[in-house]
């Protein structure tokens, strides 16, 4: 971020990482300036969001000052959001699930401040469109996050008309795809394995209602 605090515009920046380890920081920075593009969506910012964004998203101590330049300059310039989200679609077009994990950081972030703006449902609308990310996958998204949204069958991608053994192996192969084991072996990075921390805290969670609403035992 060095070249931010000479004053270089961030398009410019931006444009020129692209391939690893530099595409590393392009995310970062694409994190940053979808995030700021976002809190544009609503009109305001709140600590909320302020608190959810450095939750989620780490931003090593000596680097604050300058993602806080960078969150300042996407708010206020001319790009819009739509060239962040192409850019780093296109960027991780082969890591999908680098974008399902920026896409439920951002509506962790929307629903920080327990209010879902509809021009934040219309900003997070775009970016699934550009991300082509599955609907399927959104609806669970929003079901672990937004308020009045939540559905265990929804986090867990199940369909309610599934019996229990085929509920109960859904259930399983999402427990082993997030399994720390599993992902560190993928080399999946710590935001992700963070969001993926989350995830399997929320299926969990929604396979337990599940299990005492159909009033027995599925495993």
């Amino acid at each position: 971020m060095a070249a931010l605090a000479r004053g270089e515009p961030l398009m410019r920046v931006f444009d020129r990482l692209s391939t690893p380890p530099e595409r590393t920081v392009a995310f970062t920075i694409a994190v940053i300036a979808l995030g700021a593009k976002m809190a544009k969506a609503d009109g305001r910012v709140t600590r909320d969001e302020i608190a959810a964004f450095r939750e989620i998203f780490h931003i090593p101590p000596e680097e604050e000052a300058h993602a806080a330049r960078l969150y300042n300059i996407a708010r206020t310039e001319v790009a819009g959001f739509e060239y962040y989200a192409g850019k780093i679609a296109k960027m991780f077009a082969d890591r999908p699930d680098m974008l399902r994990d920026l896409l439920e950081g951002l509506v962790y972030i929307a629903a920080a401040d327990r209010e879902y703006h509809p021009g934040e449902a219309e900003f997070l609308r775009r970016v699934v469109e550009i991300f082509g990310v599955p609907e399927g996958t959104f609806r669970s998204i929003r079901a672990r996050h937004l308020p009045g949204e939540s559905d265990p069958y929804l986090i867990l991608g199940a369909d309610p008309a599934m019996d229990d053994q085929t509920l109960r192996q859904a259930y399983r192969a999402l427990v082993r795809e997030l399994h720390p084991d599993h992902l560190v072996g993928r080399g999946v990075p710590e935001e992700a394995r963070r969001f993926a921390e989350r995830r399997l805290a929320a299926i969990n969670e929604a396979y337990e209602i599940i299990r005492t609403e159909r009033n027995r035992e599925v495993v």
